[in-house]
């Protein structure tokens, strides 16, 4: 579980700021630092096989995007959490080159890989503040569950669609995209999957 550091609420410009000489990973939740634990073996391969499809397929397309593992972003005056892969436009990365890599507007997309740990936080708290963000496209990938949900934001709220095995995993942000949820999971339980067996259109 997460464990709360700070003894004192901060503000927003301070977590941005935040060194406590270690290279522990924090999210800002209502205003108290939150220690993110470390991820698994499993949690890591999916999130990287993940953004090297993105970025197989922002280069293919030659879109003006960039995917990126954990970065963050800002959901509340006090709020900041950590994405496991996120995808925003070359223009939202240009503008901050020189900030904390954390947005304070919504990117196109961002993923998140469940844990044992982080159920609650990936289902509940993420889906609320990702709303409340204005991120367009939110996927919980879930390999206990076997499947994917991908959230798309309509009229304030996330209509969900959940894919599972073959099925091919529909994304607005990427509509070209050939990847199922079988490719996606078994990459997490077998390393001689490689990203080259996504399938390429064109």
């Amino acid at each position: 579980m997460p464990i709360a550091t700070a003894e004192r609420l901060i503000t927003f410009e301070e977590y941005l700021n935040y060194d406590d000489g270690t290279d522990n990973r924090y999210e800002l939740v209502d205003g108290e630092l939150v220690q993110m634990s470390l991820p698994t073996f499993l949690h890591v391969l999916i999130a990287d096989f993940i953004n090297d499809a993105f970025k197989a397929e922002i280069k293919r397309q030659n879109l003006p995007y960039i995917s990126l593992r954990e970065v963050g972003a800002r959901t509340g005056i006090r709020k900041s959490r950590i994405t496991d892969v996120c995808v925003a436009t070359k223009k939202q990365v240009a503008e901050m080159l020189k900030e904390s890599a954390v947005f304070d507007m919504p990117p196109l997309l961002a993923v998140e890989v469940v844990s044992p740990e982080s159920v609650t936080r990936d289902y509940r708290y993420k889906r609320s503040e990702y709303t409340v963000l204005g991120i367009p496209e939110y996927w919980i990938v879930d390999p206990f569950e076997a499947k994917i949900s991908v959230l798309l934001l309509e009229e304030g709220l996330y209509e969900e669609t959940v894919f599972t095995g073959k099925q091919r995993i529909v994304s607005p942000t990427f509509p070209e995209l050939s990847l199922t949820v079988e490719q996606v999971l078994a990459y997490g339980n077998n390393l001689h999957v490689k990203t080259d067996t996504i399938p390429k259109k064109g």
